[in-house]
């Protein structure tokens, strides 16, 4: 659960802090130093690199096959989060593609997270 909410969280700050900064479609670095020092872009910066340290914790336990597809749901609620407090617009085919995450998401679920076999 750390994984999924650090990852949206995080997500949603740079995106936030992002949208305060402004369009940055440049080579240069003075840009995009001066973005990091926007507060929310400094927070979703900090909440993603907790969400490293989080997905380290996860991969150490359990396969790489499970764990990106069962986190993967923090993709439909970024996509939530993104309509409800950003007032993004999702078209219809995008709310497929995120209707398959979650079978998917669903599917991986009901396996074990460990091979059989697999070295701990």
């Amino acid at each position: 659960m750390l994984v999924i909410l650090s990852s949206l969280f995080g997500n949603f700050s740079l995106s936030w802090g992002m949208r305060q900064v402004g369009r940055l479609v440049t080579l240069s670095p003075l840009a995009y130093v001066r973005a990091v020092f926007n507060p929310w872009v400094a927070l979703g910066i900090s909440l993603l690199i907790l969400w490293l340290f989080f997905q380290l914790a996860l991969l150490s336990w359990a396969d790489l096959s499970y764990v990106l597809p069962v986190t993967s749901i923090g993709y439909v609620l970024s996509a939530l989060a993104g309509t409800l407090f950003l007032h993004e617009e999702i078209s219809r085919w995008r709310w497929a593609g995120i209707l398959l995450i979650v079978a998917g998401v669903v599917l991986v679920a009901r396996t074990a997270p460990h091979r059989s076999g697999a070295p701990s």
